[in-house]
C-alpha cells in the first residue's frame, strides 16, 4: 500500500483492490434480449401485484444466501416447473442473495468472498454473481436480491426483478438513496426491533429523488441524481419484540400505511423474526399466512420463504460441505417448500 496522501488520512486502511468498471463487466457479460424481456415483464408483474391490480401472490423463495452456484442453479431448475404450474395464482421470484449483513462478523456473501476462505476476491465474486444471475434467468425465473453495498448494484441490478433493503438498514440514508435509483420494485423490511414505521419511512424517502455520492458506469466517483422509486413496499419480518405476521399485526401495519398515504399492500417474510430462525417453524408460519389470505386479507400481497435443497444449516469449515444446505440461516427443504407453494396457491384461489 502506498503512503496516504494526507498525514492524517487512511491510517487504518490496509489496502485497495481495484475493480473492473461496471461498464466493462457489462460489456464482457452483456444482457441478451431474451433475459431483458424476462426482467422487464416480471418487474411489471410485481408492480401490478403490489399495486393491487393483479390478485396473485408474489412469492420470493430460495436460499438464505448463495454459496454454491451449482446448487443454486439446481434449485432454480426444480423451482421453474412448479412456478409454471402455479403461475395463475403465484408470481414466483427466486431469492438469489449475494450480500449478507452480519450482526457482528462472519462470511459476508459470495460477492465479498467467493472462495469462502477469507481471500475476498471481490472482482471474481462480482463476475460469478452476474454469471449465475444469467443462468437463473436462462432457466426462466426472475430473481430477487438484497442490496447492501451501494456500488455493487451497478454490476448486477439490470438482471434483478425485485430488490430488498434488509432489517438492519431501513433507516439508513445510504440505502434509502440507493433504493430511490433502483429500476425494480424494492421491499423495505421492518427494523430488527420490529419497528414497522422505519420501513414505511424508508419507502417514503426512497420515493423521492436524491443526490448522493456514488460511481458512474466507468467507475469514476460521481454525484448520482435519482428520480425516486415509486414501487417501494413494506416487508414484515418480525423482530426482537416478537413475530408480526398475525392478523392483528397485519391490520396494524396496514393502518400505518394508510396514515402515511401509502398503498395498503405488504409482503410477509415467514423466516427471520417471524419464525425465530427455526426452519421447521417457518412452515407453520407460512400456513398461518396462507389462512389469512384464504380468509380474504387482500393486504397481503407477497410472502418470502427461505428454502434450499436440504433442510437446516451448516457452518463453513465443515468438511465436506453438505450439497444444497445453507451456510447462513437455516432453510426449509425443497420437498417442504414445494408443498407450501401449492398451499399458497390454493389460498389465493380461496381469496378470489
Amino acid at each position: 500500500m502506498s503512503e496516504p496522501h494526507s498525514p492524517t488520512g487512511d491510517l487504518r486502511i490496509t489496502g485497495f483492490q481495484p475493480l473492473l468498471p461496471p461498464a466493462r463487466m457489462l460489456e464482457e457479460l452483456p444482457m441478451d434480449e431474451e433475459h431483458a424481456a424476462l426482467v422487464r415483464s416480471s418487474r411489471a408483474e410485481v408492480r401490478r401485484i403490489m399495486a393491487g391490480d393483479d390478485d396473485r401472490l408474489l412469492v420470493v423463495v430460495g436460499p438464505c444466501s448463495v454459496h454454491d452456484p451449482a446448487a443454486a442453479l439446481d434449485y432454480a431448475q426444480r423451482l421453474r416447473p412448479v412456478a409454471d404450474a402455479l403461475r395463475d395464482d403465484l408470481c414466483v421470484v427466486m431469492r438469489v442473495y449475494f450480500e449478507k449483513p452480519r450482526t457482528t462478523v462472519g462470511w459476508k456473501g459470495l460477492i465479498n468472498d467467493p472462495g469462502l476462505d477469507g481471500t475476498f476476491d471481490v472482482q471474481r465474486g462480482l463476475r460469478v454473481a452476474r454469471e449465475l444471475l444469467f443462468e437463473v434467468l436462462g432457466v426462466g425465473l426472475p430473481v430477487g436480491c438484497e442490496f447492501l453495498e451501494p456500488i455493487s448494484p451497478q454490476y448486477i441490478a439490470d438482471t434483478v426483478s425485485w430488490g430488498a433493503i434488509g432489517a438492519r438498514t431501513p433507516e439508513s440514508q445510504v440505502h434509502r438513496q440507493l433504493a430511490s435509483g433502483l429500476s425494480m420494485p424494492v421491499g423495505f423490511k421492518n427494523a430488527t426491533s420490529g419497528d414497522v414505521q422505519a420501513a414505511i419511512d424508508g419507502c417514503t424517502a426512497a420515493g423521492h429523488g436524491h443526490v448522493f455520492f456514488g460511481v458512474d458506469h466507468d467507475g469514476r466517483a460521481a454525484a448520482v441524481s435519482t428520480a425516486g422509486n415509486p414501487d417501494c413496499h413494506v416487508i414484515l419480518r418480525g423482530g426482537s419484540a416478537g413475530p408480526n405476521y398475525g392478523p392483528d399485526d397485519v391490520r396494524d401495519a396496514l393502518t400505518l400505511l394508510h396514515k402515511a398515504e401509502r398503498p395498503g399492500r405488504l409482503v410477509i417474510d415467514a423466516s427471520h423474526g417471524n419464525s425465530g430462525k427455526d426452519h421447521e417453524r417457518q412452515a407453520v408460519v407460512t400456513g398461518e399466512i396462507a389462512a389469512q389470505v384464504a380468509g380474504g386479507q387482500h393486504g397481503i400481497a407477497g410472502v418470502m420463504l427461505e428454502s434450499f435443497l436440504v433442510a437446516g444449516r451448516q457452518d463453513l469449515g465443515d468438511s465436506p460441505l453438505v450439497y444444497g444446505q445453507s451456510v447462513t440461516d437455516a432453510c426449509m427443504s425443497w420437498e417442504t417448500t414445494e408443498g407450501l407453494l401449492s398451499d399458497l396457491a390454493a389460498a389465493v384461489r380461496a381469496r378470489r
